[in-house]
């Protein structure tokens, strides 16, 4: 959420910026709340001096034998009217936050001008060793005629058909060879993670309640976009805590990214300066009905509604964001460097970055049988804007608590690299190479071939 103060104190910077993302701000809408919340602030401060002056005034009168009852009669009024007032104020308070719930962030000041991705700008791009290049740059073309990836998987155990009976459109079934491959890619993201980048293991619940997604900005404004999930059992059968104490229900979704529940994991939480950065990272399914996706990539793995990915997230101190964010983008890469694909960094444009990102870095990998670069992983700096949503505070050496910052990125998403796995390690006669990073988890497998 964007900081009121802020908003109080400089508008037109903050108009400035979210003209940047292609946002424009309503100020008339935000000076009428402002205006409200002033009036009853200060009608709130001189009732609550007048209270004041009433009080001392009755206890003069008393003390001189004075009759007293006209201020008495007042002072038993005031209550009322500061309890209306604080009614009134809690109400503008909390249109102004549902309001600023559905603002995004405030994107940082390298972030490049523009509408969309066609506006995003490269900012390097990374080729195994050897690899011949054509006019443009990118990987040259194989000596056959490439296969995607569903080509190459089907006959190696990548079900569609099966999925479809069970679920419906948009998801997989993985059987045997390809099965392993995947799981070895997950495995291997998570060791490299933890034990070369320094983040700590995390198991998570794949079920989260409204305020963890409000918190790290998924709700309100892409509530279409999750699976909402509804529980079973009696309506008087209420959810109870570890030492039996009944919790109060509230709605409950599928995650849509682990981000949700690593970063989520510090809400309302004052987290120690010294322990700080947090670094998490999780292997979870994740969950997105994709409602936005306007029909786009049907065929394959590349959009489905359910997907694997190894997330990371840090929690930093805000001075530490920054070469925070470098070192993750850092840490994606090394995944693939270790797998020996071609990639490219993109540094989004204001319009085309996430809604709780301060700046984003995209990740593309080479996809032969697209003949193009395709986002593998996307890793953010939300600053202060989740902290602020989730109450997620660190303390200082002096001073008061202060807002954390939140950064999050895939290292990577698991069956987006296994697509990149298939299509560049593919072999004329169908088999896919199996890349040296994967083979110890493979059982020595340098290969695939038909199941």
């Amino acid at each position: 959420m964007l900081d009121p103060n802020q908003l109080r104190k400089d508008l037109p910077t903050v108009v400035k910026a979210l003209q940047l993302r292609g946002i424009a701000f309503d100020t008339d809408r935000f000076n009428q709340l402002e205006a409200r919340r002033k009036s009853v602030q200060v009608e709130t401060e001189a009732l609550q001096a007048r209270r004041n002056a009433v009080s001392k005034l009755i206890g003069q009168l008393k003390s001189k034998g004075e009759d007293a009852s006209k201020e008495m009669a007042e002072s038993q009024q005031i209550p009322a009217r500061l309890k209306e007032l604080e009614q009134d104020l809690a109400a503008v308070q909390g249109e102004l936050n549902e309001w600023l719930m559905t603002i995004p962030n405030l994107p940082h000041e390298s972030v490049p001008a523009g509408k969309d991705s066609d506006d995003n700008v490269e900012v390097r791009r990374w080729l195994p060793p050897g690899m011949a290049t054509d006019a443009d740059g990118n990987p040259a073309p194989f000596a056959f005629e490439p296969k995607d990836h569903v080509a190459l998987g089907e006959p190696m155990g990548l079900d569609f058909e099966t999925a479809r009976k069970l679920s419906g459109a948009r998801f997989m079934m993985l059987r045997g060879p390809i099965a392993r491959l995947h799981r070895a890619l997950a495995q291997f993201m998570l060791d490299l993670q933890t034990t070369e980048h320094g983040y700590q293991e995390c198991y998570t619940p794949y079920i989260v309640n409204s305020s963890t997604l409000f918190g790290t900005g998924q709700l309100p404004k892409f509530k279409d976009d999750m699976f909402w999930v509804t529980k079973g059992g009696q309506d008087d059968d209420a959810d109870h805590d570890e030492h039996g104490n009944a919790i109060a229900r509230e709605d409950l979704y599928l995650i849509s990214t682990s981000e949700i529940t690593l970063a989520g994991s510090v809400r309302d939480t004052i987290v120690a300066q010294d322990e700080l950065p947090l670094k998490l990272t999780a292997h979870t399914p994740c969950f997105r009905s994709e409602a936005g996706s306007g029909g786009r990539d049907t065929r394959g793995m590349i959009r489905q509604h359910q997907f694997d990915k190894v997330e990371m997230v840090q929690i930093v101190h805000p001075e530490a964001s920054y070469p925070a964010l470098e070192e993750m983008v850092g840490h994606a890469e090394t995944v693939l460097q270790r797998l020996g694909v071609a990639y490219r960094v993109v540094l989004l444009c204001g319009g085309d970055m996430g809604f709780g990102s301060a700046k984003t870095y995209d990740i593309e990998v080479w996809l032969p049988a697209q003949n193009t670069w395709r986002e593998i992983s996307s890793i953010s700096n939300c600053e202060a804007f989740q902290a602020r949503r989730m109450q997620a505070r660190y303390r200082p050496e002096k001073g008061k608590p202060e807002y954390l910052h939140t950064l999050n990125g895939s290292g990577l998403a698991v069956g987006r690299a296994l697509v990149a796995v298939l299509e560049n390690y593919q072999q004329e006669d169908g088999s896919v190479a199996v890349p040296e990073a994967l083979r110890a988890y493979m059982g020595g497998a340098d290969r695939l071939t038909a199941a």
